[in-house]
């Protein structure tokens, strides 16, 4: 009993002296991993401060991870010092060659994280705020040795920080390459605009470069001659080399979502209908004579998805146009055209637009066995005006007339135009006829529920204004449209958006 109390007071002293030690980090915070081992330092404060010591990630066969650091608000082990799982931050640094390829980057983290790819400098991922636990992705090509930065801080409650790296399947043919003998070389990509080259298709045969393709449906997998592609958000550029013999060929073009075509290596396009939309077909007639670098290009955004290309021979032009004028008649635009006697027409579409390029139908002429013809558009739109005709002879074949336009006196438009009033994209114009400051558009449901307020400014008279419907995924149906501005009122039309 007598040895009792000198022991427990050794006991005692030990354990004050303990208590009383400080850690000594190790580790000199500049340092990069090797071999797909992370080296990463750790700070006892959300802000890089307070250096504690360091710990390492990943395997020598991956530099993948995945620490929770053992659980929320506990003390976590470095190299030689610990932190409590709290408003803490790590700094992880890897020197990793990359072989050529592309690679895809998924980090997550609760709370902040980011990705450097350049030691720092830049972020190609950014989640640097507090969070519960969240995935970001990011694709590039790489080729060469790569100082990775990966920083992470926690600021309360769970923690979590992972890192995966995986290469990417990847096409590897010569994109540029034009297909022979009426088939078409189709390059696919991951991504709607020709992002991420996923390999090689083909359409035509020997007899004939026509087809009609939908990729197997929607949202499914679509082989290519390296990697598939998921049938949403994806892109597709095709190519063919022809020789044509001299004479008039009439292209037809159609597509969900957008399609462009042209006969000049992409130069110039001579169908073009770049936008979200359903299935659409747009034909165009061309005289042409000798060899020709075809490119088709199209794009899916959503949902359905469809391509189709057809040619056929026409022996003359459908209808030999000689002339077609516009001229201002108060308060409207007379059009007139003449045509040669020769020409065998059945119907004579006007199409109208503000902006020359997107157009609408404003009316239909009949053949009555004349070479001239007329027709007047007495509500005009805008200021400047756009008017085309669109041609079909007997025989079904479709031409488009050259463009002409005439800048008008605002007084020639009547108060408030909507259109088209039909929307089949994901816009229209409004033009008013009238000065208007400050205004405001709003896109209201039947149901009483605004859709969209959009704010243009000020308004000058006949001035179209292209106007959002401010969702590709609103639901078809009737819409009321409001203008509004000030010392002008409020003026509302209706819409079916389709």
């Amino acid at each position: 009993m007598k040895y009792f109390l000198p022991l427990l007071l050794t006991f005692s002293s030990l354990g004050s002296l303990s208590y009383g030690q400080t850690c000594n980090p190790r580790g000199n915070q500049t340092d990069y991993g090797t071999n797909n081992k992370w080296i990463g330092y750790v700070y006892d404060n959300k802000d890089f401060t307070s250096y504690k010591g360091y710990v390492n990630e990943g395997a020598a066969s991956s530099p993948d991870f995945d620490q929770n650091f053992g659980g929320s608000n506990v003390m976590y082990a470095t190299k030689n010092c610990s932190v409590q799982t709290e408003t803490f931050s790590i700094r992880y640094k890897l020197k990793k060659e990359f072989s050529a390829g592309t690679y895809l980057f998924t980090v997550g983290g609760d709370d902040g994280y980011r990705l450097s790819l350049d030691g720092g400098a830049t972020w190609v991922i950014n989640g640097w705020v507090d969070q519960s636990y969240t995935v970001r992705t990011f694709t590039i090509a790489l080729n060469g040795t790569y100082n990775m930065v990966l920083e992470f801080y926690e600021n309360g409650g769970e923690n979590r920080i992972s890192f995966s790296v995986v290469q990417t399947c990847r096409g590897t043919e010569n994109t540029n390459t034009y297909g022979t003998n009426n088939i078409w070389n189709g390059y696919v990509y991951d991504g709607i605009n020709f992002d991420i080259y996923a390999g090689m298709v083909h359409e035509g045969s020997a007899g004939n470069p026509d087809f009609d393709q939908n990729f197997g449906g929607a949202v499914v997998s679509y082989a290519t001659s390296a990697c598939p592609v998921e049938t949403e958000t994806f892109s597709v550029r095709y190519r063919l080399t022809k020789t044509f013999d001299p004479g008039t060929y009439m292209f037809t073009i159609g597509g969900d979502d957008g399609f462009r075509f042209s006969v000049d290596d992409g130069a110039t396009w001579l169908i073009n209908n770049w936008n979200l939309h359903s299935y659409t077909t747009t034909s165009q007639s061309l005289s042409l004579s000798g060899t020709h670098d075809l490119v088709l290009e199209y794009y899916e955004n959503a949902v359905d998805n469809r391509v189709s290309f057809s040619m056929r021979t026409l022996s003359i032009l459908p209808i030999s146009l000689l002339s077609f004028s516009a001229r201002e008649k108060k308060p409207a635009v007379e059009l007139n055209w003449e045509i040669s006697s020769q020409s065998d027409p059945r119907k004579f579409e006007i199409e109208r637009s503000s902006d020359g390029a997107i157009f609408e139908n404003i009316g239909t002429v009949f053949s009555n066995n004349s070479t001239r013809y007329s027709f007047t558009d007495r509500s005009p739109i805008g200021s400047l005006m756009y008017y085309r005709l669109k041609m079909t002879d007997l025989g079904g074949a479709i031409s488009y007339s050259p463009i002409v336009n005439i800048r008008l006196n605002p007084a020639s438009i009547t108060g408030v135009n909507v259109y088209p009033t039909v929307v089949t994209g994901n816009s229209f114009f409004v033009v008013s006829d009238s000065n208007i400051r400050n205004a405001v558009i709003t896109i209201t449901g039947f149901n009483g529920k605004t859709v969209s307020r959009q704010y243009p400014g000020n308004i000058s008279a006949g001035q179209a204004i292209r106007v959002s419907t401010g969702s590709a995924n609103l639901e078809k149906g009737l819409y009321a449209v409001t203008l509004s501005g000030n010392e002008f009122g409020i003026t509302t039309s209706k819409i079916i958006i389709q």
